[in-house]
């Protein structure tokens, strides 16, 4: 085993360097290669269809967002000689899939672009739609002439709900910046808003009938902060302009503790559940275009008799279909219930035969690392499934925060929002993915199809980072270059200061301990686990991750210059929803990981937190890279030798156990990987 890990690498030596070469200063070609989700057939053509001048619309009705991009074109005219924009309702769409999903209509379309006139054809307005957001998508003006590349594009989607949420309840998040996510967002095809509006915190729904509900007194977390209802109609109006539809969540009888403060009673009495009848009543009417209303239910006991049969069948008298969590405590869920979905969370959440289910299980991100876990989860099917069904909905990114973060854009950040939505939903998109992540998990092997196909899809979500998405703060950066050597793993004998052989051996392929051989293997990405979150469930680089063993990670980087750079450093992703202790002063985490840059030791930064327990009412400060300065580090002209010890000793402080590191050179301000540096793994 040693002896075939030792020629593996040698003989990666030379085919690494020449594929990070390549990718290093590889250059777009062209707009049509930009396009997230990438299209299911494209065919180019000779010609561009320019922006500069007034366009002619033909069409049976006028779409918001075709109207909108008019604008990007200098405006509309009646004139017959102006180039022309032509929507076409077909019957369908050559060798388009599509499946039933009540509230979710044919999204297929084909898109043809000729130098003087486009033609869109699509089977309903939320596939013109579909077209328009390709068309704004190319439309951008990168080089200074503003054109759309001549092609033919057919497309679709292999799964119809693709989504991402918001714990609004535990954490209020801005009107505006709810806004601006789905106008980022649905410019993707990003197609669902689900609106998790209260919870134990705080009820963040305004009620006109309680006004208590969003009284300060009833909140313990950003008092104060709450949604009117006319703010409410209005966000559903311009997502639905865009093709996305909100799912609003009225958590119940669960997860209700703000209710009970607010009205001094449960939600499993006789008041509580008229009450909550009334609720629906105004929710409804609030939402008039949501086609369901989700109402939690799981993490609570059922005690009053027919709660959730009473619940549902008020829901479906509103002319709405009932979505709940999947588990429910104690409860079995089926059609026959009156459950029309389930959003499946967890392990324990499995596919309720008869019914959509929407896969939740691993796209809980406030988990994620930044790196990692989006490979992971782009490379994982939807719940073993290459496309939907009448079974398999699709998929919905969900953003908890039971931990407290300052502020919103904290959330936005420590959460990777756009990364991560964007990678989930080009899955949902495309459809396909090699194996389930319980299967899969996080690692990226080079020279394999899923690594060609992630780093395609890295290449494609850098370039709007840069363009369309500019003006947010992503922390991801280029990682399909950064490829590392990791020793297996060394026992310590339970003192993660103990010295092992590559520290006074230096970096070899194989190692020898008390009689012992120990090898290396090569690993990709700016952030590697070698223990995942979730254990032996989600597989990582060691298969069978031991406690009181050390692993060490190399990796060697060519500068061309002497320069100053930073680097993202991390050996303990905190969780936004654990109470963990905080690292002790001048350490870097709770198991004693050290990292060194050409034999100079980089020492972590002060923690705000230091030492103390944050518990889910104390902000999670600097714990995460995301939320500090960027680490200042020098390169030196020539070859860079970064060394990483990696301990498996936790302390107990941490709850998940998560044995991993994250780093990557970037620009000095953290913004960029930086472009003009090559990583391997060995010296060649």
């Amino acid at each position: 085993m040693v002896a075939l890990l030792y020629n593996t690498i040698n003989t990666m030596k030379k085919t690494t360097l020449l594929l990070i070469l390549a990718t290093a200063f590889a250059t777009a070609e062209g707009k049509i290669d930009h396009l997230l989700p990438k299209p299911k057939i494209t065919t180019i053509s000779e010609g561009h269809f320019t922006l500069n001048k007034k366009v002619r619309i033909t069409a049976e009705e006028n779409t918001p967002l075709l109207l909108e991009f008019a604008e990007i074109c200098g405006g509309t005219t009646n004139s017959k000689s102006a180039p022309e924009i032509v929507v076409e309702k077909v019957a369908s769409i050559d060798g388009a899939y599509d499946y039933t999903l009540a509230g979710y209509p044919d999204e297929a379309y084909s898109l043809k672009i000729e130098p003087r006139k486009v033609t869109i054809k699509a089977t309903t307005e939320t596939g013109v739609i579909r077209a328009v957001q390709t068309m704004m998508q190319l439309s951008e003006d990168y080089d200074g002439t503003p054109a759309l590349e001549c092609a033919e594009i057919v497309d679709w989607p292999a799964f119809k709900l693709r989504g991402f949420m918001h714990d609004v309840g535990r954490s209020y998040i801005p009107i505006e910046e709810i806004k601006r996510e789905i106008e980022l967002l649905s410019r993707f095809k990003v197609n669902t808003f689900h609106f998790h509006l209260t919870e134990n915190q705080a009820w963040r729904f305004e009620v006109k009938k309680y006004p208590q509900l969003t009284a300060d007194s009833s909140m313990s977390r950003f008092p104060g902060k709450y949604y009117t209802q006319e703010e409410c109609r209005a966000l559903e109006t311009f997502a639905a302009e865009r093709g996305v539809t909100i799912i609003p969540e009225i958590d119940m009888p669960g997860h209700s503790a703000a209710f009970k403060r607010a009205m001094g009673h449960s939600m499993q009495s006789d008041e509580g559940v008229q009450e909550l009848k009334n609720i629906l009543d105004e929710v409804a009417a609030t939402f008039p275009l949501a086609p369901y209303i989700h109402i939690g239910a799981d993490e609570e006991s059922i005690t009053y008799p027919g709660f959730l049969k009473t619940m549902t069948d008020k829901v479906h008298s509103l002319g709405k279909k009932v979505i709940v969590w999947n588990p429910i405590r104690g409860v079995r869920i089926s059609a026959d219930a009156g459950f029309d979905m389930t959003q499946m969370w967890s392990t324990a959440g499995r596919k309720v035969a008869g019914i959509p289910n929407i896969d939740c299980r691993y796209n809980y991100v406030n988990h994620f690392d930044i790196y990692a876990d989006v490979a992971g989860i782009y490379k994982s099917s939807i719940y073993y499934s290459q496309r939907g069904n009448n079974e398999i909905a699709g998929t919905i990114t969900a953003l908890w925060n039971d931990r407290k973060l300052p502020t919103p854009q904290d959330i936005i950040v420590q959460n990777n929002l756009y990364t991560n939505v964007l990678a989930s939903c080009e899955r949902a998109w495309k459809g396909g993915g090699t194996q389930y992540i319980e299967q899969g998990g996080t690692p990226l092997h080079s020279h394999t199809p899923e690594f060609a196909e992630f780093a395609d899809w890295e290449r494609r979500f850098l370039f709007h980072k840069a363009h369309s998405l500019k003006n947010e703060q992503i922390p991801y950066v280029k990682q399909c270059n950064v490829q590392w050597s990791i020793t297996e793993a060394f026992p310590n004998g339970g003192d993660a200061d103990k010295i092992l052989p590559p520290e006074t051996e230096g970096c070899k392929a194989i190692y020898t301990l008390d009689g012992k051989e120990y090898g290396t293997r090569v690993a990709t990405g700016a952030g590697i686990y070698l223990r995942h979150t979730w254990g032996g469930i989600v597989p990582s680089h060691f298969a069978t991750p031991q406690t009181g063993t050390t692993a060490y990670a190399w990796t060697y980087i060519y500068s061309p210059v002497a320069q100053k750079a930073g680097a993202q450093i991390e050996f303990q992703n905190y969780g936004r929803s654990e109470r963990d202790y905080a690292p002790d002063a001048g350490k870097w985490d709770r198991r004693g990981s050290r990292l060194w840059l050409n034999g100079n030791e980089i020492l972590p930064p002060a923690w705000d937190n230091s030492g103390k327990s944050i518990d889910n009412e104390k902000d999670l400060l600097n714990e995460n890279f995301t939320a500090r300065p960027i680490t200042p580090i020098e390169l030196r002209k020539g070859w860079n030798k970064v060394f990483i010890k990696l301990p498996n000793n936790p302390d107990g402080g941490i709850r998940l156990n998560k044995w991993m590191f994250t780093f990557v050179v970037t620009d000095c301000e953290g913004k960029n990987a930086l472009d003009n540096i090559i990583y391997v793994p060995n010296l060649p």
